[in-house]
This record gives structure tokens, sequence and C-alpha cells, in this order.
């Protein structure tokens, strides 16, 4: 963008130039950034099976975690390159998002144990999301009015960044959960109850945020309360088998989270139904997709509900109920 003065008018406006990529581009972008991330998935090494009568409480929660940080990093790989696509990329640390979710996608499902590598990566991908956060709160703060309904109504979206920074957590515990296996009973009991908190957290502010969106939207459909309703009461319940891990308690955390994941798939169809009762349905995808509700949000909540499950396995085992 450049800023041009009209002296007869008086006015500077800021010109666009246009975005840096054409439609084709755009599709040629996409699916090399989609590739690199599947890429992750054909390093993946060969396991045996787990024995049936005997499963590996640690192997299946860091299974669960990286799955979750994939479906995460590759939300946001969709989201935040369709998005700052629709911003021009005005600021050129908005290239960052899309590619430092790639990474973690492929590095969360490569399954690969803590190295130099994975370290980076996920690391990077938190200290990518919390600056994102500040970059949005700033945008949503400068603009006339300052912090109101208008601007989260219709500024950057003011959780979207936390959700790289969510992946690279997950990332993170996943390459590492194994550890806790060697540890007290009391280690290992804390760290289930971090977990859970953590994802319980997440799970509420990506309620908050889409109760806002679907706020926006006045609930025009009844569908848009399933995730403000059920999100959080499988958070709230996961919250609270953190702190007593009861056979109850993690019975009843794991339907609402198995809820969450249908919620988070069933999300994607309806945005996409969404997309196409804009003019020119699919056939005019590209400004529909960008005119219609985000098709890629959805699905963290399947992402966090892979975590959530995989935070039930662990205080299932630590905490000695059965799910």
């Amino acid at each position: 963008m450049a800023l041009i003065e009209r002296p007869a008018q008086g006015v500077i406006y800021r010109e666009r130039t246009g975005p840096p990529l054409s439609n084709k581009a755009l599709v040629a972008a996409g699916a090399a950034l989609l590739g690199i991330g599947l890429a992750g998935a054909l390093l993946r090494r060969k396991r045996a099976p787990l024995p049936p009568h005997r499963p590996d409480a640690f192997k299946r929660c860091a299974r669960d975690l990286g799955r979750g940080a994939a479906l995460l990093a590759a939300s946001v790989v969709a989201d935040s390159a369709m998005e700052h696509f629709r911003g021009n990329y005005d600021n050129r640390g908005m290239v960052l998002a899309p590619l430092i979710a790639t990474a973690t996608m492929a590095t969360a499902l490569s399954g690969r144990p803590a190295n130099a590598v994975s370290t980076a990566v996920f690391g990077t991908a938190v200290a990518v999301g919390i600056t994102g956060l500040g970059f949005h709160f700033y945008n949503i703060t400068k603009r006339p009015g300052g912090l109101s309904w208008q601007t989260l109504f219709y500024a950057a979206p003011f959780a979207a960044p936390g959700a790289l920074a969510l992946a690279g957590v997950l990332g993170l515990a996943a390459t590492r959960i194994h550890r806790a296996r060697h540890a007290s009973s009391r280690v290992q009991r804390d760290t289930a109850t971090g977990l859970a908190w953590t994802v319980s957290a997440s799970l509420m502010v990506t309620a908050s945020e889409v109760w806002l969106l679907h706020f926006r939207g006045a609930f025009h459909d009844p569908f848009m309360l399933l995730p403000v309703t059920i999100v959080p009461a499988a958070a709230l319940a996961l919250a609270h088998s953190g702190a007593r891990p009861t056979a109850l308690n993690l019975k009843v955390s794991r339907r609402l989270l198995q809820l969450t994941g249908l919620v988070g798939l069933a999300g994607a169809g309806f945005h996409a139904y969404g997309v196409a009762r804009n003019m020119g349905g699919w056939r005019n995808w590209s400004q529909n997709l960008f005119a219609g509700p985000p098709l890629p949000a959805p699905p963290s909540f399947t992402g966090l509900a892979f975590a959530g499950l995989g935070t039930l396995t662990l205080l299932s085992a630590c905490g000695g109920a059965d799910v």
C-alpha cells in the first residue's frame, strides 16, 4: 500500500495495490502448505500395536495430544492464510502464522519423540501465537472507539492466534509426556491435572470467541447454540475431572468431549452451507470463502476434544479410576 495525497481534495488515503497473490496462486500456495503438513505423516515410524488387555496410558495420551496439536495447527494454517490474505498481508509478519502452523502440523503428524527440531518448532509456535495475540489486541484497540462491541465484532478475532500457541503447547506435551512414566505418582497426577485445566481453559476461550461471532449473527440458526452450550459444559466437566478424577466424572467428561469433537465436524459442514448460501454459491468460491463463515474454524473444537480425551486417559491411569 502507498500513501497518496490529492491537493485538490486535501485528502490523504491509502490506495490498495491488491493482494500479493492471484486466485490460482492462492490455491497453489494452499495446496503446497497442506502438502508439506501431510508429508509429516509419512515420517511417522511404524509402531507395534499395544496389547489390548494392557493399554499404555502414556502412549495413548501422547497420541491424542499429537492429534489435537495437528488438528489445531491445520485449522490455523487454513484460517490464518485466508484471513491474512483478505487483510492484504498489510503487516508482513502475517506470513509467519501459516508458515509456522504448517511446520507445527508436520511435526505433530510425524509423531517423533522430543528432539531439538520438534522443540524448536513447537516453541516457535508458542512464541508466534502469543505475539499474534498482542497484534490482534492492538488491532482492536487502535480502531475508532477503542475496545467496544463494534471493534470486537469486526476487527481481528481476539483469540485466534491462541490456537497456534496452544498447538505448540500440546505438541511439547505430546513429545514429553513419556517422561512422567518414571516420575512419582504425585508428579503424574499434577501433570494430568495441569493438562486438564489447560485444555479446559482453552475450550472456554474458544467458546467465548464463537459466542461473540454467533451473537453477531443473531443466532439466526438454532444450531449456532450448540458450540456455546456443549463446549463450555465439556470444559467445566474436564476441569472438575482434573480436580476429582472419579469414575463418574471421567465418564461424563468423556461423553461431553466426544460431543465436542462432533460439534467441530458438524460446524465445518454448517459453515460450508453458509458459504453456499452466498450469491453464486461454491461457483463463486474465491469470494464467498471470505464472505461466508470461516470454514476452517470449527475443527479446532475437534482438536481440543482429542487433547481432552488424551488427558482423561492419563487422569484415569494416575487417579486409579476406570473410564
